[in-house]
Formats: C-alpha cells, structure tokens, sequence
C-alpha cells in the first residue's frame, strides 16, 4: 500500500495511538486483556478507547482542515482547554475568510 491510500484519519494518528490501536487488535479487542497490559484498570482503558474514537471519528470528516482537526486533537488528547482552543479555531476561521 502507498501512503496516497492510506486513509487520512490514519495518517493524522499519533504514535501511541497506533500502538494501541495494534495492541487492541492483538489481544482480539479484549479491554480486560489490554488493562493487563498497560497496568491500569478497565476504565481507564475504556477512556483510552473512547478518545481514540473521537480522534477518529473527528478525521473522518471530508470537510476537515488539518490545522482545526490538530486543535480538536489536542483538546482530546486534554493537552489544551476547550476555551482556548475555541479561541484559536474562531481566530483561524476569521483569518481564512471562513
């Protein structure tokens, strides 16, 4: 496969999350086997999972922009509050034109 087909909300995943997406599959999408692993409980793993499902689904979309969807990520990720990054989205929109 060429990196033109690789899907983009692949390609915008960070390492880690590629590594559990790997993990996952490897303990046949087991969360009680996968806590096992990272050493943390069942929750958190769900958690994990669940954000890892934003970040997916929040790529998927044909109408992104790939500044917007890293601002959206971080958020996720809780690297950066939702007020600010409302604050860089809109200011980005009114810079584009949008």
């Amino acid at each position: 496969m060429e990196r033109r087909d690789v899907p983009s909300w692949v390609l915008s995943l960070d390492k880690e999350s590629m590594e559990f997406i790997r993990k996952f599959i490897v303990n046949s999408g087991s969360l009680k086997s996968m806590a096992n692993d990272y050493g943390v409980s069942y929750p958190t793993v769900r958690t994990m999972l669940d954000k890892l499902i934003k970040k997916i689904e929040l790529n998927s979309k044909e109408d992104n922009v790939e500044f917007v969807n890293l601002i959206k990520n971080l958020v996720i990720d809780e690297r950066l509050s939702l007020e600010t990054a409302k604050i860089i989205i809109e200011k980005y929109k009114t810079e584009k034109g949008e």
